[in-house]
């Protein structure tokens, strides 16, 4: 089977046929994913059949991969899976996080080296709702006007946790999270692009007014998630998005909570942003 790759959108995404991520890949067609991963942020890969080990096995392929703070919704015997999920145990309780991410952000954007990539796979999907918003933070920057590319050149951001943000972190968790400055612009380490590196996370922006700062960020509130600068992914069983969160900022959308919506997401380690 040929591998194909077909743009989703002007600047986002690109779903990719013809592989089948059950199996390891080869090194071409890899080397092929690796770099339109890069270049479109978002790929799709429809009709996969995939066990834990095999989600794990290709997305350790970008890089180490992560284990998450919400140590309690891993999956059983698989530490670096997160399990998303609306589903219960035998006592009601939550077995993964439910609303998790419904506000733009790009994950864990708090800590001194943020996620470079998210790689998201659909068990079970509600059938309608659910959708996950994905902004181009590429076009973003690019769409800038000038004047605004020069007031945000050299600035940083800081990037925080709360119980508004993060309503599933116990008090010890939220403990362990301390605020973080970041460049409001950041280079992409592969291609050398700019991107407005931003979201829900920024609690101010530094070394400048407070007023000046309120009004950076209801500038910048209204910008990074323009409508033309975005993908919805509506998902269907057996998709595996991934992402790539120097690039991207995402937002899931609500759904009906009598149906199911169930994923497993592997996430690769990044890098210090500058």
């Amino acid at each position: 089977m040929t591998m194909t790759m077909t743009n989703l959108h002007d600047h986002v995404g690109a779903e990719v046929a013809g592989v089948n991520l059950s199996h390891p890949v080869d090194d071409t067609s890899f080397a092929d994913i690796e770099q339109a991963f890069y270049e479109k942020s978002v790929l799709v890969f429809r009709g996969q059949d995939l066990s834990p080990d095999a989600h794990i096995g290709f997305s350790r392929r970008f890089g180490p991969l992560e284990v998450h703070i919400l140590h309690q919704y891993q999956l059983d015997g698989h530490p670096e899976v997160l399990v998303l999920s609306n589903k219960t145990d035998a006592e009601g309780k939550a077995i993964g996080l439910v609303d998790a991410g419904r506000y733009w952000h790009t994950d864990v954007s708090f800590t001194e080296t943020p996620s470079m990539g998210s790689f998201l796979y659909a068990v079970e999907i509600p059938p309608k709702g659910g959708d996950t918003l994905f902004a181009s933070q590429f076009a973003a920057y690019d769409a800038l006007p000038k004047e605004w590319k020069s007031r945000l050149g050299g600035l940083k951001a800081l990037h925080g946790l709360n119980k508004t943000t993060a309503p599933k972190f116990t008090d010890a968790q939220l403990a362990l999270v301390k605020g973080v400055a970041h460049p409001l612009i950041r280079t992409h380490p592969k291609t050398g692009r700019r991107a407005l590196y931003g979201g829900v996370f920024v609690d101010k922006i530094l070394d400048v007014s407070d007023t000046e700062s309120d009004d950076i960020l209801s500038f910048l509130r209204k910008h990074w998630a323009r409508e033309d600068f975005v993908y919805r992914h509506r998902w269907q069983v057996g998709d595996l998005v991934m992402w790539d969160n120097r690039s991207i900022l995402h937002h899931a959308t609500p759904f009906d909570g009598q149906y199911i919506r169930h994923m497993h997401r592997t996430t690769v380690e990044g890098e210090k942003p500058v």
